[in-house]
């Protein structure tokens, strides 16, 4: 896992033993099917296209955040990316035919491994603290950073581009 492929740059140091700006907590684990890298989902598109659904377990001390929450279709969940790659600064993801600068693409291996999830919210247990997904593009056990709405009037930009696949 400690290869690079080629066109790959990493970094001099690891971000992961740089002394901290802040300080995130885990509110919370997802519970996936996926236990190994190479068996999970590149995307939440192609976790969805498996029919395997995944669950958020909140901490006991956060449930009482999901107030409101229901009535909501989907959420964005923010995740620790807990078993990626931190020293990765120029990358060549495997189905890609050139390399791109970490902040180019979406790859977990990245400085601060911050996943962006937007879910189908399907169940909400709120004494449990469960919160049932269509599906999620994670391992088993990542921790999770935030929840948070998802507001298709503001969160959707219809005329957003990106440069030709890679």
């Amino acid at each position: 896992m400690n290869e690079l492929r080629e066109g790959e740059v990493a970094l001099p140091f690891d971000p992961g033993h740089a002394a901290a700006d802040g300080q995130i907590v885990f509110i919370g684990r997802i519970r996936s099917p996926w236990t190994a890298r190479e068996d999970c989902p590149k995307n939440t598109t192609q976790a969805r296209e498996t029919g395997k659904q995944a669950v958020l377990e909140l901490d006991a001390a956060y449930r009482h955040g999901l107030l409101g929450l229901e009535g909501y279709s989907h959420i964005a969940i923010l995740t620790w990316l807990d078993r990626a790659k931190r020293n990765l600064i120029i990358q060549k993801p495997r189905h890609a035919t050139e390399t791109k600068g970490v902040f180019a693409i979406r790859s977990p291996a990245r400085p601060n491994p911050i996943g962006l999830h937007i879910v189908r919210l399907t169940g909400i247990d709120k004494e449990k603290g469960l919160l049932t997904l269509e599906a999620i593009d994670v391992l088993d056990g990542t921790p999770v950073i935030d929840i948070k709405p998802y507001y298709a009037s503001t969160d959707a930009i219809p005329d957003a581009t990106r440069p030709g696949k890679f």
